[in-house]
């Protein structure tokens, strides 16, 4: 058998199966000595082949198996018996053991020379399998989290507090800082959010313990450590990152900080707050890395999203993204602006903080201790002469009425507003103290949005809904007339850290201010407004957009209830649509 495998050369292989050019073949190895990546990845990279043919290819030949990783339940201490360094070196982690040997899933099975390796390591029968390298390295992610390590670093940092007399900034600022505990304590903490993909990280004080947690998909999962007194340590390294000062700790404080983690670049946006034992810290994670997203990636459904671009191509008016802190409102216009950043325009954006810097676009960071507030940058920049505007949130009666003046004399203005749904949006503008008039002339558009917990693939199982559920479901399929669906839900596994979830998609509603809406919001009607809105076939609120998920099995019955419960108005009798009404027409949602 290792005969066989050494006589297969990936590239030859894939030449003599017509699956690549010789042409192909020699620019990938050239390609392959800058990058130091496997041939069979840069293949991939390139374009050349696709990565389930060629793996599917491996498989045959080499009489192996393949393993679709996402729905392999697999044994973390199993996988850390083998050296994290190594694991990353090689690509490969073992699947299983059993009397014969170990299953090894490796990226590249035809490496003779790291099998070589391994079986010095385990000094047992290794049976190749071939894996995706992607889904490889996220299950290494998962596998080598560093718990065990931050919690044996918080009890070496504890002792060091207990034995040194110095002051606590000589603790955490001495010279040898890689080597602090403090230092490693932090990084292992980096990481862990990185690899986890978490949103947020909280250094929480108690009084016995300390607390830190991860807001991972929308969700907070929790480490405890009894160590309470490091938390000192924690928050004066934090602060000197941050540029903060250290000796103040009566008074909330906000900074910011980049660093580098595994070879990514994450912006650190970090709040502190005094609580009962101490400082609380809050810090948003921001990844750079991949750059914008586009607004195919933003998750909008097609028919939405075709609308949505129509919206945006307008030469003025107000278009709203609402929804609460962390629901994707700042990704979307961000794609929105990446498809209306042509030279031909000038687009001008008033933010706090700038998220993205984005060339050819002139945007304003505001700092009010100096006095450049978004009152004072607005009426600026109407004198900068910007087709387009993008104004980072509406707070206050005075920063909505200049938007809204610029949107009705010639200019397209952006902006966010906090509301729990479109409709409520417009009538908040109007709660704000401003002319109802202007409201009704200037905006054009709302759209409210969520993120909803995708269920985990590695996990996933059909699901029998409750009586109430049913009664949704019901709800459901009369909304979109259908009568086969695929409720489905996470039984919780290693990939999805035993929660059934893993990822997120986003949900949306879109309003699109008519006439009729137009005058009821100009007349200040409330109701009015409310029953033009839901007797329109076209508008679907966000607990239909959600619904439609689950009755696709992408989410589930539990995160609908979730949006549904942050959606204080509930959808008028009229929205019921029952069977056979020519207004339920489905909405031909596509999963993403």
């Amino acid at each position: 058998m290792a005969e066989a495998r050494q006589r297969i050369r990936i590239g030859d292989l894939l030449v003599t199966k017509g699956m690549i050019t010789e042409a192909q073949l020699e620019q990938a190895l050239a390609e392959q000595k800058l990058s130091g990546r496997k041939l069979g990845r840069t293949l991939v990279e390139l374009g050349y082949v696709d990565e389930n043919a060629m793996l599917t290819l491996l498989s045959t030949q080499l009489k192996i198996p393949f393993v679709e990783l996402k729905q392999f339940r697999f044994d973390r201490a199993l996988i850390q018996t083998l050296p994290e360094t190594q694991a990353r070196r090689f690509r490969v982690m073992p699947l299983k053991e059993d009397a014969n040997g170990i299953l090894l899933g490796m990226a590249d099975p035809t490496d003779i020379f790291s099998l070589d390796e391994l079986q010095r390591i385990f000094k047992k029968p290794l049976h190749p399998a071939v894996v995706r390298e992607a889904e490889l390295l996220d299950v290494l992610d998962i596998a080598y989290s560093h718990q065990d390590q931050i919690a044996t670093l918080a009890e070496e940092l504890d002792t060091e507090l207990e034995e040194t007399a110095i002051d606590l900034a000589d603790v955490v600022t001495d010279a040898g800082q890689e080597e602090a505990p403090v230092v490693k304590l932090l990084l292992h903490i980096f990481e862990d959010a990185i690899n986890a993909k978490a949103s947020d990280i909280h250094i929480e004080p108690d009084e016995t313990v300390l607390r830190i947690r991860l807001r991972i998909d929308g969700v907070l999962t929790e480490q405890v450590m009894n160590e309470r007194r490091i938390a000192g340590a924690l928050v004066v390294r934090l602060k000197l990152m941050s540029g903060l000062n250290i000796s103040e700790k009566r008074l909330p404080q906000d900074g910011r900080f980049n660093l580098k983690v595994k070879r990514r670049s994450i912006d650190v946006r970090m709040s502190t707050m005094p609580v009962q034992f101490g400082e609380s810290v809050v810090m948003r994670l921001i990844d750079h890395s991949d750059g914008v997203r586009s607004l195919e990636d933003v998750g909008m459904p097609p028919d939405l999203l075709k609308t949505f671009r129509n919206l945006i191509l307008r030469p003025n008016g107000l278009i709203l993204v609402t929804g609460p802190t962390g629901s994707g409102k700042t990704t979307t216009l961000y794609g929105a602006l990446g498809e209306l950043n042509t030279p031909d325009k000038k687009i001008i954006t008033v933010e706090d903080p700038v998220e993205f810097q984005l060339p050819r676009i002139s945007q304003v960071q505001l700092h009010e201790k100096i006095g450049l507030t978004f009152e004072r940058v607005l009426r600026a920049t109407l004198r900068q002469d910007p087709d387009i505007l993008l104004v980072g949130e509406i707070r206050d009666s005075s920063s909505a009425e200049i938007a809204l003046r610029a949107a009705m004399t010639g200019h397209l203005v952006l902006s966010t507003l906090h509301t729990n749904d479109a409709v409520s949006s417009a009538l908040r503008l109007i709660d704000m103290g401003v002319d109802p008039y202007l409201v009704a002339a200037s905006v054009k558009a709302i759209v409210a949005q969520r993120l909803v917990r995708r269920v985990c693939e590695s996990c996933v199982a059909p699901y029998e809904p409750n009586a109430n559920e049913r009664q949704l479901v019901a709800m459901g399929q009369r909304r979109f007339k259908v009568e086969s669906i695929s409720l489905k839900k996470g039984l919780g596994c290693p990939h999805c850290f035993n929660t059934g979830y893993r990822g997120r998609i986003g949900v949306f509603e879109l309003l699109e201010v008519n006439n009729a809406m137009a005058d009821a919001l100009r007349d200040n009607n409330v109701r009015a407004f409310n029953e033009v809105v839901h007797s329109d076939p076209k508008f679907k609120n966000l607990m239909f957009s959600a619904l439609e998920y689950a009755l696709q099995g992408v989410t589930t019955l539990e995160e609908v209830m979730r949006v549904s419960a942050q959606v204080e108005d509930e959808p008028p009798e009229s929205e019921l649509i029952p069977e056979g009404d020519s207004t339920a027409e489905s909405d031909g949602l596509e999963l993403l």
